[in-house]
C-alpha cells in the first residue's frame, strides 16, 4: 500500500510541479456545489465580443507589457491572438465558479487555478460512477462534461473513428513545426481513458496538438492510472471557455478530486490554455497562420468526387469517378489535405 501510494505521489510532483496541492484547510468550496447534470453555465459577462451560451472571458490590461494592452485589444475585436499575444491575461466570472483570473500564458501549458482546489463540492456526491455531457449552446459549441469516474466507466475496446465530428471552429491546417503535422485535434473534453465516449459531439471540442498532449493528458493519465491502481472514483470536470461568440475555446479548465481517500491520491484545479507555440489563431473562426506570416497555412480548394464506400477522392474528369454507384458519390469542394484529415486517400489514377 504504501509503495502504491508513492507512486501517486510521483505522479502528482510530475504533473503538478509548482502548484499548491490540497489540503483541509484548501478544502473546496461547499457554496459550489452544483448538481451534475446542470452543466451549461449561462454567464452574463461584458465580453467585448458579445454574449455567448457558454462561459465568456474578459481579456483584461496587463501594465507590466507596454505592448501587451495593445495586442490584445485586437485580439478582442478581430478574435485574432497568438500565443504571446494572450499577454494581458482573463478573467470570467460564474455564479458556480467565482471570479477567477487566468494569468498570461508564460511557457507552460497549463496554470493552477483556486490554489489548485476544485469548485465543486465532493462532499455533495457519492461515490457512484456517473457521466454527464453538456448540451451545445446556439453556436454550436460544447459546454461542459462533469464525471465521477470509475473503473466501470472505462474503455473495454479498441477507441473507435471520431473523424466525422466537425466541433465548432474546426478546420485543417498543416504545419511542419507542430508535432504531428496538423495544428488541430478533436479533443476530447473527459478522455475516451475515463470514460470510453468517441464520437460523442459534446465531448469534443477543436484543441490545439499542444493542449491535448502537453496540457490535458498528463491531469488524464493521473486520474487514469489512479482509478487502475486502486479502483477508487474520481471527481472530474472540464469546462472550455470562450470570449463571446468566439467558435475555439481559449482554453479549459480541469478539475479533479479523488473520492475515498478525500481528494489524497488526486487534486487538481488547472487551466489549459488553447494555444500552439509559433502559431497565431483566430479563436473567432478557427483559421491559424505563422506568427510573423501575413498568412495561415495555404490549403488549396477545389472540387472532388468523393466515393464514401471506398473513401477514395477523384478530380472530377476522372474516369474511374463516373463509375461510382449513385448511393456511394458525393462531391465536395475544399482542400486535399481536408480530405486526407477525414480518412479519404486520392484516386491512383487521376492523382488529385
Amino acid at each position: 500500500m504504501k509503495k502504491r501510494k508513492l507512486r501517486f505521489l510521483s505522479l502528482l510532483l510530475t504533473a503538478l510541479l509548482a502548484f499548491s496541492g490540497c489540503s483541509a484547510a484548501n478544502s473546496p468550496n461547499p457554496d459550489a456545489a452544483r448538481d451534475p447534470q446542470q452543466i451549461q453555465m449561462n454567464v452574463m459577462g461584458d465580453a467585448q465580443n458579445g454574449a455567448g451560451g457558454v462561459m465568456e472571458l474578459e481579456p483584461t490590461a496587463d501594465s507590466g507589457n507596454a505592448d501587451s494592452e495593445a495586442a490584445n485589444s485586437e485580439a478582442v475585436v478581430s478574435g485574432t491572438a497568438s500565443h504571446a499575444e494572450i499577454s494581458a491575461g482573463l478573467e470570467f466570472d460564474s455564479e458556480v465558479l467565482g471570479e477567477i483570473t487566468i494569468p498570461a500564458y508564460s511557457g507552460q501549458a497549463y496554470t493552477a487555478v483556486n490554489n489548485n482546489v476544485p469548485f465543486f463540492d465532493p462532499a455533495a456526491y457519492d461515490s457512484s460512477s456517473f457521466e454527464t455531457y453538456g448540451e451545445l449552446d446556439p453556436l454550436g459549441r460544447c459546454t461542459g462534461a462533469f464525471a465521477c469516474v470509475g473503473i466501470d466507466l472505462m474503455p473495454t475496446e479498441e477507441r473507435g473513428s471520431i473523424s466525422q465530428v466537425k466541433p465548432s471552429g474546426w478546420q485543417t491546417a498543416e504545419y511542419e513545426i507542430v508535432d504531428g503535422g496538423y495544428l488541430y485535434n478533436r479533443c476530447h473534453l473527459i478522455g475516451y481513458q475515463l470514460t470510453a465516449e468517441n464520437a460523442n459531439e459534446q465531448n469534443l471540442i477543436t484543441g490545439t496538438r499542444y493542449m491535448n498532449v502537453d496540457g490535458m493528458l498528463p491531469f488524464e493519465n493521473m486520474a487514469a492510472d489512479y482509478i487502475k491502481e486502486t479502483e477508487n472514483h474520481v471527481l472530474y470536470r472540464v469546462t472550455p471557455l470562450f470570449i463571446g461568440d468566439e467558435l475555439v475555446a481559449r482554453g479549459v479548465l480541469m478539475e479533479g478530486w479523488s473520492m475515498e481517500d478525500g481528494g489524497d491520491g488526486v487534486c487538481f484545479n488547472v487551466f489549459v490554455y488553447n494555444i500552439q507555440p509559433g502559431i497565431a489563431i483566430d479563436y473567432a473562426t478557427g483559421e491559424s497562420r505563422l506568427e510573423g506570416s501575413d498568412s495561415g497555412a495555404a490549403e488549396e480548394t477545389a472540387a472532388y468526387i468523393l466515393n464514401t464506400n471506398t473513401h477514395k477522392f477523384h478530380l472530377p474528369s476522372c474516369a474511374s469517378a463516373a463509375d461510382i454507384k449513385e448511393e456511394n458519390r458525393e462531391t465536395f469542394t475544399g482542400s486535399r489535405e481536408e480530405l486526407i484529415a477525414e480518412g479519404y486517400s486520392p484516386c491512383g489514377n487521376c492523382s488529385p
